[in-house]
């Protein structure tokens, strides 16, 4: 009965978070098992390119180092945020929600050919919590009950808390970076003066994924709509 219910609510996840938070521990349990090592899934463009190891392209995004509180922290906010997305400004948009993915994950891939960056988890995890903040701008937020704040400063809290840590900026930067430029494109330009749609989800990644059509009773909520942005505080209680 506990499985049946564990399964269930496993299965209730939405199947782009749902595949990708599972991948991500299932990689970091067969590096802590010792069956793989983190040298044959980081990022190096050389074996990519020069020995066909095509996979570190994936893999980058999936380890997030051995099991601790960076690991249990990291993937904590990755569901969250992954998911929140999944099932708030992305619900019924399958499709649209995997190729924000995958242009993310690109653009990231771009920079680190400039960085000396080996994973690009951490960075994929402050893009996804950069894009919803800004989708959700007045959404009081509160970090370990130390600090309230609107949702649109919790990437820079989160720059500021690895500040505090010691950890280097440049992950969180490049997060926030390329998650911006996604919000822009998507979000803001289209909306603009002779504005126009940058970025068009392609037709096959469509046809395999929207399989199911939108549920005609859903209305999302005011804050998870694209273009939020422009929309006076009043209309929105604080949460």
């Amino acid at each position: 009965m506990a499985f049946y219910n564990i399964q269930h609510e496993y299965m209730q996840i939405p199947p782009v978070t749902r595949t990708y938070t599972t991948a991500c521990v299932l990689t970091t349990l067969v590096v802590q098992l010792d069956i793989v090592s983190p040298f044959q899934l980081y990022f190096n463009p050389d074996l990519i390119i020069k020995h066909y190891q095509a996979w570190r392209l994936v893999t980058t995004f999936l380890f997030f180092g051995s099991l601790g509180f960076n690991f249990l922290f990291n993937m904590i906010f990755t569901y969250r945020y992954c998911r929140m997305l999944e099932e708030g400004s992305f619900r019924g948009r399958t499709a649209d929600f995997l190729f924000m993915f995958l242009f993310g994950g690109t653009v990231l891939i771009i920079i680190a050919l400039f960085v000396n960056l080996l994973f690009l988890g951490q960075a994929f995890t402050i893009m996804l919590v950069y894009i919803w903040s800004r989708r959700n701008p007045y959404i009081r937020m509160n970090f370990f009950g130390l600090i309230n704040f609107q949702a649109p400063f919790l990437p820079w809290v989160l720059l500021g808390f690895s500040v505090l840590l010691g950890n280097s900026v440049m992950v969180d930067v490049m997060g926030i970076a390329v998650g911006h430029l996604y919000y822009f494109l998507e979000d803001i330009f289209p909306n603009q003066t002779g504005g126009f749609q940058i970025l068009k989800t392609p037709y096959f990644i469509k046809y395999l994924f929207d399989i199911a059509p939108d549920d005609p009773n859903y209305h999302p909520l005011l804050e998870d709509q694209p273009g939020g942005f422009d929309l006076g505080a009043g209309d929105v209680p604080p949460q």
